[in-house]
């Protein structure tokens, strides 16, 4: 399988992949942000190893199937390939394009867009039945779910063999169809602006805040450290996102947000959100 842009999102999902013994090759604009990417899945198994979650040579034998390169052409054939680039829809729509081109017609094109139209994204290829959405969640290697998203256009096809290797990759896959924000982002984003809108209007603190969700609703992480741990500015560009397609008042991204992301203050990325790392 092929991952492009081996990012926060793409480096998870190329770990993920060789983990679960599948051969992966990683794609960057350039070597020097492939090397990054290598390093960063390198990283994260050593920790696994430390953890004792896997041993040396389970480390070892899962890098060895990572390669990259730099060129798209090198992702002719693979069976499946997972796009990871930015939010930007005319981005993903050029990958896209090339994809079709390149690879073999048999072949699944997933992107792991968060917020974006996949039939949009679709539309830039001539088959676009073979066009899905496989939205993994941060961080990939940890958190189960995958949201196996269906375009206008995507087949059955393209559905179940996008299932089968997120299950085969040790996933717990959820179908939807293509609609703004899919299953989770479609609750959670408004949940939590509500809860930040809430820290003003109650005058109430990020760890009580916290505390109250945790303690009171049962909830893992509360939703100031989550925030922080989303990226501040990932989900404000998400809410925006849903915002302009839906138009409901609490997908929009409450100010205290925007100003944190106008300060740098996005979350644990940059040692600084609601909480300091």
């Amino acid at each position: 399988m092929g991952v492009v842009g081996l990012g926060t999102m793409g480096a998870g999902i190329a770990q993920v992949s060789v983990q679960a013994g599948f051969e992966t090759i990683g794609h960057e604009v350039s070597a020097e942000l492939g090397e990054r990417g290598r390093a960063t899945i390198q990283r994260y198994l050593s920790r696994g190893v430390e953890k004792g979650r896997l041993s040396e040579g389970e480390r070892d034998a899962a890098l060895t199937r990572l390669s990259l390169t730099t060129e798209l052409a090198d992702l002719a054939d693979c069976d499946l390939v997972i796009e990871a680039v930015l939010e930007e829809l005319d981005l993903k729509r050029e990958v896209f394009g090339e994809l079709d081109r390149l690879t073999r017609s048999d072949a699944s094109l997933a992107t792991n867009t968060s917020a974006l139209s996949v039939s949009e994204i679709a539309e830039a290829t001539k088959n676009s039945q073979r066009v899905l959405g496989m939205h993994f969640f941060n961080p990939a290697p940890v958190l189960p779910l995958v949201e196996i998203v269906r375009a206008r256009e995507t087949s059955d096809e393209a559905i179940e063999a996008a299932y089968a290797w997120a299950e085969r990759a040790g996933k717990q896959p959820v179908r939807c169809n293509d609609t703004p924000g899919f299953i989770v982002n479609r609750i959670l984003i408004p949940l939590l602006n509500d809860c930040v809108r809430v820290l003003d209007e109650a005058g109430v603190e990020p760890t009580e805040m916290d505390r109250a969700m945790t303690s009171g609703t049962g909830w893992p992480m509360g939703p100031c450290a989550l925030i922080d741990l989303i990226g501040v500015d990932v989900h404000v560009h998400a809410s925006h996102a849903l915002h302009d397609k839906i138009g409901e008042a609490r997908m929009a991204p409450p100010q205290r947000l925007v100003r944190m992301q106008e300060q740098g203050r996005l979350g644990r990325k940059s040692s600084r959100g609601f909480y300091e790392y």
